[in-house]
Formats: structure tokens, sequence, C-alpha cells
């Protein structure tokens, strides 16, 4: 049999090696999250912080919405094709295994494409998850805003025909009812265990 060309070779190594990275850049990103994370040990991470942008309503939102409730935060885009209609179902998922106490905690869709991301965008869409689920948009510095303050890497990737999707960090935010940023919250586990996860945050 012939050997393989150094073509296919080629191609297989630089998959190899993008699938590293990409796992590199994965595990980087969630020990940033990690309480200490990225501060030399010094036992609390700078993650969360002042914000001012609009919710599905166009009503002015800041930081302090943040406090009285344990919250949950995903930060996307309605044209996500995968992950955060995932991540959205699986939060919601949660509230209906909370069942009385869903009140109790509330969660936040923050936008990371505001270009096409109104606040009647992302009402009509949020329409399909649980009610306890609000949009957040904003202008792009205002949206810059809160992703530098939550550590949320974002890119827009063009597509054909003038289009583009985002690539953009998939955690879920957990912050106490003080508005503290706790970690990264599994909600890929069973929605009863996810939902007791969160009990002692009330």
């Amino acid at each position: 049999m012939p050997a393989l060309s150094p073509s296919p070779r080629t191609k297989i190594v630089a998959l190899v090696a993008a699938f590293l990275a990409g796992a590199l850049i994965l595990v980087v990103a969630a020990t940033q999250l990690l309480p200490g994370g990225g501060r030399g040990g010094s036992g609390s991470a700078a993650v969360g912080g002042p914000f001012q942008l609009k919710d599905q309503d166009g009503r002015p939102v800041t930081e302090a919405i943040l406090k009285g409730k344990p919250s949950l935060l995903f930060f996307g885009f309605t044209h996500c094709p995968d992950v955060c209609p995932t991540a959205l179902f699986e939060m919601s998922e949660i509230f209906t295994a909370l069942g009385p106490d869903a009140e109790k905690v509330q969660a936040f869709f923050v936008s990371v494409d505001p270009e096409r991301d109104t606040p009647e965008v992302m009402k009509s869409y949020l329409s399909s998850f649980a009610p306890q689920l609000r949009g957040l948009t904003g202008t792009p510095d205002e949206v810059d805003g809160i992703k530098k303050e939550y550590r949320v890497y974002s890119r827009k990737v063009p597509l054909s025909e003038g289009d583009y999707t985002m690539d953009h960090t998939a955690v879920v935010y957990l912050m106490d009812k003080t508005g503290a940023f706790v970690g990264p919250f599994n909600t890929k586990q069973p929605p009863a265990n996810a939902a007791a996860a969160l009990k002692p945050y009330f």
C-alpha cells in the first residue's frame, strides 16, 4: 500500500494541535473562574462588578439586581445554534425541579451580541424558556463592560454571505444573594441534584 501522503498527515497533526489548544483554553478559563483563580492564591476571585444594561422589557438594570437572591448568569446570544439553548433549557429544568422554591432563585441570560440582541429580540427568544429567566443586553460598550467584569471571552466569527456567529465563554455563573461570585455552576447534573445544590444559597 502507498504511504500516507504528507497532506493528510499535516491535516491530522493540525486537528490534534487545534484540539489540544482548545482543551487548554477551556482548562485555563475554568481555572480563572475558580475562587482564587488567576490571583496568586489570594482566596477570592475578581469575578463580577458594576454594570449597566437593559432587560428584555427595556428597563435599566445594574448589579444591584443580583442582591437578595442567589443568581445564575449565562453569557450567550440568541442566534446560538446549540450551546445557548441547551444551557437555557437546563436552567429551565432546574426551576421546574425547584417547585415552590423557584421564586427564591433568579437567572439571567446576558447577550454577547448586542448588535442583534435588542430587548425585543431577547424577550421573544426567552419566551421558550422558564419565566424566571431574564434577558440582559445593552450597547456594545455596556456589554464589553460586563464581559470584562465577569472575565467573559467572546469573538465574532464571520460566516458566508456576510453573516456571523459568536465564539464565547459557555459557563453558568453562580452568585450568592449578596451578589458575590461563588463559582461555576454545574447545570449538566440531574435537575433535582442541581436544585438541591442551590438551596444552601437561599
